[in-house]
């Protein structure tokens, strides 16, 4: 069960509230985030919901069956909107757009790139400066000082940023750079990672497990909301199944079930779900079609010179052509979600 708190619940009303619930075989655990003070209840025994909603200092009371149970739809049928500030959201009814390179390369890199952002009015950017790499000779970014230019640069230009944290000791100063901590597929299940990510107050984007369950992800996002941090975004970005035709399956059906399953947004990621150029404004906008409140994808003045990624990177016109392209699909969708 999850039980909402009013604000100006007594420590007594709470120490009752506690008890109760123990006392009908549940254990307890509190959760306060940004939004809210919740009290979580895990057990199986029946009860009468009612003889609970009644005490003193609850807000509302949801029975939730789910494993996951903060970040499921069956108590909070309205989604959830993540506010970056300035006028940027990623919500429901709305369609965000992130683009970028796979890395961070260089100062006249960032300052080509956020001006993409800004002509094709893109207010989210994506880039790595902490790049997890199959090999240990390959490019792994730039570090903070990386991070730190690209801040002073998109900021400058109202771009927000969206990056990957690899690790616990990063987040910390990495805080006054980012808009939205990017957490890898990699490291979807690192719940040391996403126990300290639910003690900041910025945005997080988990992305899918690289052979993930949809479950999974959400017990990820769980993490992240019960350690306090309610600005999530769920991020479906292809898994690994034994096709080789593509680099990974990108799973469009997903979509709408995290939809269904979730009040949490979601994002689709395209160029790793496929990873090949020429497929990726396709199963962006089937993305869109599905469902999904945004699309983050690779772009890059010459993807063929880019550090990483190369091969599933639009060029700049590539991706001025799928912005616009997504935001037709969108309003087409919006007249299908009419009928």
């Amino acid at each position: 069960m999850i039980i909402q708190l009013q604000p100006d619940i007594s420590e007594v009303q709470k120490e009752k509230l506690i008890a109760k619930v123990n006392g009908i075989g549940y254990k307890t655990t509190e959760v306060k985030t940004q939004l809210g003070d919740y009290l979580i209840g895990i057990g199986k025994n029946d009860f009468d919901i009612r003889k609970i909603g009644q005490m003193d200092g609850i807000s509302d009371i949801h029975v939730v069956s789910d494993e996951y149970k903060l970040v499921s739809k069956k108590w909070k049928a309205k989604p959830t909107s993540v506010d970056l500030g300035d006028d940027v959201f990623i919500k429901d009814g709305e369609m965000a757009i992130i683009t970028g390179p796979c890395s961070i390369e260089s100062e006249e890199q960032i300052r080509k790139v956020v001006q993409h952002c800004v002509d094709n009015d893109i207010k989210m950017m994506r880039g790595g400066v902490f790049k997890p790499r199959s090999s240990p000779y390959a490019f792994r970014g730039l570090g903070l000082e990386g991070l730190k230019l690209w801040y002073d640069i998109a900021s400058a230009a109202g771009i927000k940023i969206v990056t990957e944290v690899m690790q616990t000791s990063q987040i910390e100063e990495m805080y006054p750079y980012v808009d939205v901590y990017q957490v890898g597929a990699r490291n979807s299940q690192n719940f040391n990672l996403l126990d300290e990510l639910g003690k900041v107050d910025k945005a997080v984007m988990i992305k899918r497990g690289i052979s993930g369950t949809i479950e999974e992800l959400l017990q990820s996002a769980e993490y992240v909301f019960s350690g306090g941090n309610e600005k999530l975004i769920l991020c479906e970005r292809g898994i690994r199944t034994y096709e080789r035709a593509s680099r990974n399956t990108l799973d469009l059906n997903a979509i709408p079930i995290l939809k269904a399953k979730s009040h949490l947004p979601v994002i689709v990621d395209p160029s790793h779900g496929i990873g090949i150029r020429e497929y990726v404004p396709q199963m962006a906008l089937s993305g869109v079609m599905a469902g999904a409140d945004g699309i983050i994808y690779e772009s890059h003045e010459i993807p063929e010179k880019a550090y990483s990624d190369g091969q599933q990177t639009l060029d700049f016109a590539q991706s001025a052509r799928l912005a616009s392209w997504i935001r037709q699909s969108f309003a087409m969708r919006k007249n299908f979600d009419l009928l």
